[in-house]
């Protein structure tokens, strides 16, 4: 009898790549040194994060807005692109590939959820075969705003958009890969979670 596909969701950062890739998009974008000088002038904005006074859209928020905020969208979704061509391929742990690949074989269908912006990770997503549900960035006026449209993709949220996509009840096999409490929710409807272990 016929193995019927498994549902396999992947987080991103940390968990297919090595690092935060808004961080490394900002570094692409903008350089070293730009980053660091950005990252002390939004320190305080951080540090209420860290403490819990503000949350992860609103902090995240500040960031894309403070780097980002008025670049034109065009010249923006170009970067994206770049990064994902010539860094991101650098920043993938193989054991992640490696068990994507093995899922690819056995022909599950396989959904990246993360809260990364989709205009630096869609196209390597549609490369690789793969379906990606991720933060939608604000545009106005053809600019970049620094705000999220909607919600950032984390969390909860990250469960809702999945069953705004598909009916995961269809599915008696769910394989959900993921490194932080923002993969929670994504976890608990997990069959085989797996935490950390890529």
């Amino acid at each position: 009898m016929d193995q019927k596909p498994a549902l396999v969701i992947f987080d991103f950062d940390h968990t297919v790549t090595q690092c935060n890739s808004l961080l490394a998009f900002i570094r692409f974008v903008k350089g070293k040194r730009k980053m660091y000088l950005g990252f002390l002038k939004l320190s305080p904005i951080l540090a209420l994060f860290k403490l819990g006074f503000i949350n992860n859209q609103k902090a995240k928020e500040k960031v894309i807005t403070h780097f980002f905020g008025g670049m034109n969208e065009k010249e923006f979704r170009k970067y994206g692109r770049a990064f994902q061509e010539s860094i991101l391929p650098k920043l993938l742990r193989k054991k992640a590939i490696d068990t994507l690949r093995y899922h690819q074989e056995r022909k599950d269908n396989i959904i990246v959820v993360t809260a990364s912006a989709e205009e630096w990770i869609i196209e390597w997503c549609k490369k690789q075969g793969i379906e990606c549900i991720a933060t939608r960035l604000e545009v106005k006026d053809g600019k970049i705003t620094g705000k999220i449209s909607g919600k950032n993709c984390y969390g909860e949220e990250k469960l809702r958009r999945l069953k705004e996509r598909i009916k995961i009840e269809q599915y008696r096999e769910i394989h959900v890969y993921g490194d932080s409490k923002g993969d929670r929710e994504l976890l608990q409807i997990a069959t085989h979670p797996h935490y950390r272990k890529l």
